[in-house]
C-alpha cells in the first residue's frame, strides 16, 4: 500500500514561487525573466507574494529546506541595516 503526499494547503502559485527560488540562474536578468514569462507576475509582486511566504506555516511545510534558507538571509539583511 503506497501512501499519497499529503497535501499543505498551499496554492499552486505559492508552490511555484518556492520552486523558482530552488533554482539556479545563469546570469543577470534570467530569474526576472522567467518570473514574468513563467509566472505572469512582475518581479516586484514575486518578491511582496515570496516574503509574505516566508511566514507562512503551510510554505514551511510544503519546503522548509527553502523556506528556512530564505528566512536566514532576510534576517541576515535585516540585522544589517
Amino acid at each position: 500500500m503506497t501512501e499519497e503526499p499529503q497535501s499543505t494547503g498551499l496554492p499552486a502559485r505559492e508552490q511555484s514561487v518556492l520552486a523558482m527560488e530552488r533554482r539556479t540562474w545563469s546570469g543577470p536578468g534570467a530569474k526576472e525573466r522567467a518570473i514574468r514569462e513563467q509566472l505572469g507576475i512582475s518581479p516586484v509582486r514575486y518578491y511582496q507574494l515570496l516574503n509574505a511566504l516566508l511566514d507562512d506555516p503551510r510554505a514551511l511545510v510544503h519546503d522548509p529546506v527553502t523556506v528556512n534558507r530564505l528566512r536566514r538571509v532576510r534576517d541576515a539583511r535585516r540585522s544589517r541595516r
